[in-house]
């Protein structure tokens, strides 16, 4: 991987995903990237709306790239990219999941933060979903692991009062706050999502065998992007409940 000099605002052959493009003047796009090393990037790819545009066929979602890019403001200049070998199929709800996943980065991930540990995540995240196996599971793990390197306190073990998490106990999840045993006063009491102790322990282990962790966890993760993302909902997440409940 060759990387230029600092001071000429050039990066060479980068490891990128295209995460979402939208025109940008008459023939142009803007392409936002998330880049090994460099996480969310956003680059101009001049002319690649123009029918002869060789970049034109490149930029597709889901496929590991190398792109090479300048410039020393927020909006860089893309210069070209090659294939990066790999190449993942996304078909029916899995491709919907893989748009999910964008749009969530797109959201949520701060220009230009590296996550060298997300992006490496979410890489084995795409070629799970194009397995096609245990999709609405492969989604739970992403939005936990997000939430997580995004530096955001999801307490899974202990609760509000720092006593281990227990299995057969009722809780209720205030974001920001953790797991308080219900029956607690609490000052957020109305808030959050209740669910069992034995949900927030297999999270922590990473077991979403049971039916019911399966079922609590996804009300769980969706009530804290909610709370996350505020008041703009996400365009996917509606299309999965419609779809699947996934």
């Amino acid at each position: 991987m060759a990387v230029a000099s600092p001071n000429s605002h050039r990066q060479d052959n980068q490891p990128v995903y295209v995460l979402h493009t939208y025109p940008f003047k008459e023939t142009s796009l803007v392409v936002e990237l998330f880049a090994h090393g460099f996480g969310r990037v956003a680059t101009t790819a001049k002319g690649a709306r123009r029918p002869r545009s060789a970049m034109r066929g490149m930029l597709q979602s889901f496929q590991p790239l190398l792109a090479t890019w300048s410039g020393k403001l927020e909006l860089k200049t893309l210069h070209g990219l090659e294939w990066g070998g790999g190449l993942l199929l996304l078909k029916g709800e899995a491709l919907m999941c893989g748009f999910y996943l964008n749009e969530l980065l797109l959201r949520l991930l701060p220009r230009e933060d590296p996550h060298e540990t997300l992006f490496y995540y979410y890489s084995e995240t795409l070629k799970t979903l194009a397995s096609g196996h245990d999709l609405a599971t492969t989604l739970r793990r992403f939005e936990l692991k997000l939430l997580q390197e995004l530096g955001y306190a999801i307490p899974l073990q202990q609760d509000t009062g720092s006593a281990p998490v227990q299995e057969t106990a009722d809780y209720n999840y205030v974001a920001e706050h953790g797991a308080a045993k219900v029956g607690r006063l609490s000052a957020h009491h109305n808030n959050g999502v209740q669910l069992l102790g034995k949900t927030l322990i297999d999270m922590a282990n990473d077991d979403y065998s049971h039916s019911q962790t399966q079922q609590q966890s996804k009300l769980l993760m969706r009530y804290l992007l909610a709370h996350y993302l505020g008041d703009k909902p996400l365009h996917t997440r509606q299309l999965l409940i419609d779809l699947q409940g996934l």
